[in-house]
């Protein structure tokens, strides 16, 4: 045995302790960095305390909605499911003045903790955008008022502040150890991220291989994108080797707060996810390949893995989206993000069987009989082991070798 191989022998310790999780049926209960984001675009959705069913059939406990919505809000009270909020992008003027902000948090946060998990409050979503750059000014102001805010009410200590950021704002992003802040927006990411230090907060971001992949099917392999097993590529800076393209992305974003001096704060995944329909020009948008993404991302948060460049920390991701939307503007794909179809049906096949016996008309998993419940959870627990074992494998063999 060399040397090198002792090195890894902590690595193999915690996979073992992992998989006796497993076989002791807790490890679906313990996984903490596996989120939801949960849409209302649409005129068919089912009421909350159906979603609340879903969730809990994923084995999820927690969501992030696009807004405040009191209705969600109430039904989600009791439930242990944690929750983040989204102040809309047109409510962000108003929170220029401390006053206003104090009002909002009084009025759309206050009334409902501590029944209701309420975690993060998002300012905004993708204040800047390559077509508009005309909102991220009310950012930092916003963001500086609610946070005082929840302060004064006693707040701060169940709700952190942050705002989610595309890709966008980065001016290089591969190899990773390039990633840098366009610097248009540099100034303001130097303000976010000393928010997000003194407060403790993660920088969220929305990363999606897909639009990457659809831009460039001839340059990118597919394989990359999927989380699929592949050669995948080594920065020449760092010699960190990335089997897939969201981690690139995080790490990117990592390397470019970095160079602005702040190495330690956390990045966090607000959204993504690949959609199972498209129009004729939206390359790779199929069931097939929104399963495999979602299963493969929802397999590495299992395992708890982290991404290269912080292989010690476990990447908290939210996948896009809770159900399809029919409403939501742009190209088809826009409306075909969805795990579930409105009815709760399964937009696509996930490979786990628990989830296919929820739908939104049902309050609990019902079966034929007593036979087939105990068939059905025998059967649903070999596909957890056995999916859990496959990704650990594949991270004992890629540590080692």
């Amino acid at each position: 045995m060399t040397s090198r191989t002792f090195t890894r022998l902590p690595n193999l310790i915690n996979v073992l302790l992992l998989l006796s999780l497993v076989f002791s049926g807790n490890i679906l209960q313990s996984v903490t960095s596996l989120g939801i984001n949960y849409g209302q675009v649409g005129n068919n959705l089912p009421s909350p305390d159906k979603v609340i069913n879903l969730l809990r059939s994923l084995r999820i406990t927690k969501t992030r909605i696009y807004d405040t919505n009191p209705q969600i809000l109430s039904a989600f009270a009791n439930s242990n499911i944690e929750i983040i909020v989204t102040i809309e992008n047109q409510v962000l003027t108003l929170l220029q003045d401390p006053q206003q902000a104090l009002q909002w948090v009084d009025s759309h946060i206050k009334p409902y903790i501590p029944a209701t998990r309420i975690t993060g409050i998002m300012v905004g979503n993708e204040l800047f955008t390559d077509e508009d750059s005309s909102l991220i000014g009310y950012m930092m102001p916003a963001m500086i008022n609610i946070h005082k805010a929840l302060v004064q009410l006693g707040l701060d200590r169940y709700v952190q502040v942050s705002s989610p950021s595309s890709l966008a704002v980065l001016a290089e992003s591969y190899p990773p150890s390039a990633g840098s802040f366009k610097p248009e927006v540099s100034s303001v990411m130097q303000q976010l991220l000393q928010f997000l230090e003194a407060t403790r907060s993660p920088f969220w971001i929305n990363a999606y291989p897909y639009f990457a992949y659809k831009d460039n099917p001839d340059k990118i392999p597919i394989d990359y994108v999927l989380f699929n097993r592949n050669v995948g590529m080594t920065d020449p800076n760092t010699r960190l080797h990335y089997d897939n393209m969201m981690y690139a992305q995080v790490d990117a974003l990592a390397f470019a707060a970095a160079k602005l001096g702040y190495r330690n704060i956390e990045v966090r995944v607000a959204e993504t996810g690949w959609p199972s329909k498209g129009d004729a020009g939206e390359v790779g948008a199929s069931p097939a390949n929104a399963a495999t993404y979602n299963r493969n991302l929802m397999m590495r948060q299992f395992a708890g893995e982290g991404t290269p460049a912080r292989r010690n920390s476990r990447l908290d991701v939210y996948i896009f989206a809770l159900f399809n939307e029919d409403m939501k503007p742009g190209p088809t794909s826009e409306k075909n993000y969805g795990i579930f179809r409105p009815d709760g049906s399964l937009a696509y096949n996930l490979g786990f069987s628990t989830m296919s016996t929820t739908t939104a008309n049902s309050e609990s998993v019902t079966y034929s009989s007593s036979a087939t419940k105990a068939m059905n959870r025998a059967t649903t627990t070999l596909e957890c082991c056995t999916i859990l074992i496959l990704a650990m494998i594949q991270v004992v063999i890629s540590r080692l070798f």
